[in-house]
């Protein structure tokens, strides 16, 4: 056996900076009143990714897709074991010198998270932390680690690049957040980088800057990565091959232009070809359910606008989709709307009364009706409350369930979200980032409101789940008239699901109307762009729309 490992090494491609063989991830489950249960996360994959190449894994929540990305590092998540298979990084099996694991993460290979809220520390300055794992593998000075960070915020389309490192975690949106996520594993010049699901977190527009950045990098350094992500146009940018995986196993792997183009497995197809949603747009009632009217919101004080005289409304059984790039104020405008942020200025009537300005001086009532799903899952959930507990708190809150009544709903709602009953047990450490955001879809149900605020709820989830939660929350609302605000830079997902459109630009609503008429020319320019960054399902996309930005550039 170990004559035949070594001969397959020396058979393989000699610039492979990574190479899996037949890897094996398990995990032990604690099933309520049964014996403990081994379950296979992966089964026997392999894998190579060559120097200055990138590899996209993709695939449904749940599929394996990060565990894979994790054990490139040697890792495994809590509760989480590699039992099997090679892990060869560099010309050697990592997963055999467990004392060496440290010397290579952060310096050979780095790791960009799918969550880069729940990542940094919030204590610390960013820069501080970017530089951080470059000074203690000892790469280069602190001088020059803090001027290729410097570099890399200005490439990353970061706003005040050298100054942005000065400020927290906190101080910075989350498409900001995550591009400077992305700086920190750039900055140590790694052979090997994990994106897991980078640009998750960005509106359109900053997208194709982060994608065109990460291409460049690649192409400069010739760092080889593991590119992790359900959506199939974005893979299609970046992917110089695809790997398609389900249920922990590989379903089918091939250049990325045979992947998009000619899929052979029926799933491959499935994921390829997911059908729009049929969705006719609704003429607006006569009395909106809320209306936003001249609001303006600061943070510090006063001191940083960042509403200024919105003016929105929304109807019952209609949605609302709220759209603009990282920083425009469209999760601000949530805040605001549920009392996070008491605005200044202005005022937002809810089903005919005027809402207290605090969120602490409104009634139950108001806080049952006016529901919102998070944009992060990972910090929207107690992680010592079992999923059961987390759906189930606003059942007895609200309407009194206790026992069996409260478990039934919870379980109706967990087969409504395409989970099942036996998620009711699991904490939120053993689900995927999918699975935490549908947990956080169903809470929100639990509470039967009349409006719900979707900030980014599908970001997060793989198209075939993408498209049934859309389907599902269309469902709802034609089921029980409920409204929807659905903030989101996904503009495939507004012109499934919207009825009108707010697109915003630096705290205030530069396009509102229909959207029939939003999505009509003539565009002013904020909106054209928006539009045109929507990436497409086809190899060599992202090259034409750069290229198409630098003529507007150019006055052409």
């Amino acid at each position: 056996m170990a004559e035949q490992k070594r001969a397959d090494r020396q058979a393989a491609p000699q610039d492979d900076v990574l190479d899996i063989r037949n890897l094996r991830i398990e995990a032990t489950v604690y099933p309520p009143g049964e014996d403990p249960k081994t379950i296979v996360i992966v089964n026997d994959v392999s894998l190579r990714v060559g120097r200055g190449r990138v590899l996209g894994l993709i695939g449904e929540s749940g599929a394996g897709k990060s565990t894979i990305g994790l054990s490139s590092m040697g890792y495994g998540r809590g509760g989480v074991r590699i039992t099997g298979g090679e892990v060869i990084l560099n010309g050697r099996d990592i997963l055999g010198n467990a004392r060496g694991l440290r010397r290579i993460r952060g310096k050979e290979v780095c790791y960009v998270a799918q969550s880069a809220a729940a990542a940094f520390n919030p204590a610390r300055k960013l820069m501080q932390q970017v530089i951080e794992a470059t000074l203690e593998h000892g790469v280069s000075s602190r001088d020059e680690a803090q001027k290729r960070a410097v570099d890399l915020f200005r490439q990353l389309s970061l706003p005040d690049p050298e100054n942005i490192g000065d400020r927290y975690p906190h101080q910075v949106s989350g498409g900001q957040l995550q591009r400077v996520m992305t700086a920190m594993a750039l900055c140590s010049r790694p052979d090997l980088i994990v994106f897991d699901e980078p640009t998750t977190a960005l509106d359109v527009t900053t997208q194709i800057d982060v994608l065109a950045a990460i291409k460049n990098a690649i192409r400069e350094t010739g760092v080889a990565a593991l590119y992790i992500t359900h959506d199939l146009a974005v893979v299609a940018q970046v992917a110089d091959d695809i790997m398609v995986l389900r249920h922990g196993k590989t379903v089918e792997w091939g250049d990325t232009r045979q992947i998009i183009e000619a899929p052979k497995q029926d799933y491959t197809k499935a994921l390829v070809s997911v059908h729009a949603i049929s969705h006719e747009e609704q003429a607006p009632s006569p009395a909106p359910i809320l209306t936003v009217d001249k609001v303006t919101a600061s943070y510090g004080g006063g001191q940083v606008k960042v509403l200024r005289d919105i003016c929105v409304d929304i109807h019952a059984g209609q949605t609302l989709a709220v759209v603009g790039e990282s920083g425009s104020g469209k999760s601000t405008l949530a805040r605001a709307i549920t009392g996070l942020l008491p605005p200044e200025q202005g005022s937002i009537t809810f089903d005919g009364r005027t809402l207290a300005n605090r969120l602490a001086d409104r009634p139950k009532e108001d806080l049952r009706q006016l529901q919102m799903i998070y944009q992060m899952a990972d910090v929207a959930m107690n992680p010592r409350q079992t999923v059961g507990t987390i759906i189930g708190r606003p059942l007895e809150f609200y309407f009194g369930m206790r026992g069996a009544e409260r478990d039934a709903r919870v379980a109706e709602l967990l087969d409504k979200i395409e989970m099942g009953k036996g998620f009711a047990d699991r904490y939120p450490a053993e689900l995927s980032g999918g699975q935490k955001q549908r947990v956080c879809i169903a809470r929100a149900l639990a509470a039967r409101p009349k409006l719900i605020i979707c900030d980014e709820v599908t970001s997060a989830l793989d198209p075939l789940v993408a498209h049934g939660i859309l389907e599902l929350l269309l469902d709802l609302q034609a089921e029980e008239d409920v409204a929807y605000l659905f903030i989101t830079h996904d503009l495939a997902t507004v012109k499934a699901i919207a009825d009108s459109i707010a697109v915003m630009y630096r705290g205030e609503v530069v396009r509102y109307g229909r959207t029939s008429e939003v999505l009509a020319p003539p565009f002013d320019a904020y909106t054209d762009l928006l539009l045109s960054s929507v990436p497409e399902m086809k190899v060599g996309w992202l090259e034409k729309a750069i290229e198409s930005r630098r003529m507007d550039a150019g006055g052409n």
